[in-house]
């Protein structure tokens, strides 16, 4: 089985993919001062304008908030923060063949090995800026104890879709690299398009039943909903989700195992 053997090559090249992970972490900052802070730096600045120019222009429109200190800040955080991993995961694996092309050509490896590498790279640059926001969540009174727990399915659920999605669009950027630009351009509506700045509740009837299609949608107000209400997410609400997932794990794998072979002719 095809699926099988991938698995068997990345548990072959663990110590490929591992390292490749670390020395790209330390890379980044080799010659830097305060080193790891600028892998955070960027969002953090970027969640602090938000807060402070929405906190203040919709602070008052999470109902049943009103009294909770710094509800909008707890709110957009828990959006921005996954968004930004799943912002960063697709626009690397967008271009992670394109990119790592010289590597392609030159070594030997099981080529599947570069998505996983650009998944746990993201994956550290989001733990950092998670555990500065649970620290956050404990120190302003906001912890939802074992509940949170549940982060941890949605978690792997986001990493998934954005996995097979970014391998389907990756591979596919090989052939047609308009698709690298074109996928840029998409992120940026697609972050506006999903209630993370705003509420869905402010959205007018017609734009709140459009949303349901978005899959983010589903995935952002599990988050909201588990940090800011301390609730578990509506899993039927992201049973949509699951199978959109599923599918793009599908076809990602397909078409990526199907082009592999003449991937090294296109770059």
């Amino acid at each position: 089985m095809p699926g099988l053997a991938m698995f068997r090559a990345l548990w072959a090249y663990r110590g490929f993919v591992w390292s490749s992970v670390m020395r790209e972490f330390h890379g980044k900052y080799r010659e830097s001062l305060l080193g790891a802070f600028w892998s955070v730096a960027n969002p953090l600045t970027m969640i602090v304008i938000y807060t402070v120019i929405f906190g203040q222009l919709m602070g008052n429109t999470l109902a049943g908030h009103e009294q909770t200190p710094y509800a909008f800040s707890i709110y957009l955080c828990s959006g921005v923060i996954t968004w930004n991993l799943f912002s960063e995961m697709l626009s690397r694996l967008n271009n992670v063949f394109v990119e790592n092309g010289n590597l392609i050509k030159k070594s030997n490896f099981p080529r599947i090995c570069l998505p996983v590498i650009v998944t746990l790279s993201a994956l550290i640059n989001f733990g950092i800026l998670m555990v500065i926001y649970l620290v956050f969540l404990l120190a302003v009174g906001h912890w939802g104890g074992l509940t949170l727990l549940a982060f941890i399915p949605l978690l792997a659920l986001q990493i998934l879709f954005a996995l097979g999605l970014g391998v389907f669009l990756g591979t596919l950027n090989v052939f047609f690299r308009d698709v690298g630009q074109l996928t840029g351009v998409v992120l940026q509506f697609w972050f506006w398009l999903t209630p993370i700045v705003y509420t869905f509740s402010a959205l007018p009837e017609t734009a709140q039943r459009l949303l349901k299609f978005n899959p983010m949608h589903a995935l952002i107000s599990s988050y909201q909903r588990l940090f800011l209400d301390g609730l578990l997410p509506d899993w039927r609400s992201l049973l949509p989700v699951c199978v959109v997932t599923v599918c793009f794990l599908l076809i990602g794998a397909w078409f990526f195992l199907s082009r592999v072979g003449e991937l090294v002719d296109e770059l």
